[in-house]
């Protein structure tokens, strides 16, 4: 009788597990977490050569085509390796971020649980006025006044909405309903599942001034 084949591991990388948990704090109230990957640098050179096994390459060979790849766009082979997070931020944010339809999504839901009491508050010199070239971004900062008076007006109004949104759900309104009254300065959260490759692309993307 033949002995059973031993259970197959996935790959480690020891960077990354040692990341697994770590929360990166985001604005008041987010973070970001990295909670699971799959996949490794075998993984990527795997898919570029379209082959099994490790073969007789190196290590340098293989961080030599990985390098090669990147710098000249190759990027497909790096859709092999998959990183989930959990990750909170302001409604606001995820409403552009969702755009990205590259990833797999779960957000909390507010039909089934109550929302928190806490929202996004921009210091006064974060606030800035529109941008006179880009039809969806920010130009230069405004006065510390005008930001100091529109911190205050996000501050009052979103206070003043949660305590109707409190008010509503002590009355029986559902929460499905009574969630229409939270501005997108309240903060949601999901698991956020992207590839190697599409991530890259989101960054490359968000991070361009």
């Amino acid at each position: 009788m033949e002995a059973p084949e031993p259970p197959m591991r996935r790959p480690a990388v020891p960077a990354a597990d040692a990341l697994i948990g770590v929360r990166r704090p985001l604005l008041s109230h987010g973070f970001v977490v990295l909670v699971d990957y799959m996949g490794d640098d075998a993984a990527v050179v795997q898919a570029a050569r379209v082959s099994y096994g490790a073969g007789t390459r190196t290590v340098r060979d293989d961080r030599g085509l990985i390098r090669y790849l990147l710098r000249h766009g190759h990027t497909t082979p790096f859709e092999m390796v998959e990183l989930k997070f959990l990750i909170r931020l302001p409604i606001y944010i995820a409403r552009q971020w969702i755009r990205h339809r590259t990833a797999s999504v779960n957000e909390y839901s507010a039909r089934y649980s109550v929302v928190p009491d806490e929202y996004e508050l921009p210091a006064p010199g974060e606030v800035h006025r529109q941008s006179a070239r880009n039809r969806q971004g920010r130009g230069e900062p405004l006065d510390l006044a005008v930001g100091e008076s529109f911190r205050a007006d996000v501050d009052r109004i979103s206070q003043e909405a949660y305590q109707a949104y409190q008010r509503a759900l002590s009355q029986g309104v559902a929460r499905e309903t009574a969630r229409m009254l939270l501005p997108v300065s309240f903060y949601t959260q999901w698991y956020w599942k992207v590839n190697l490759h599409n991530l890259f692309h989101f960054l490359s993307l968000r991070l361009d001034p």
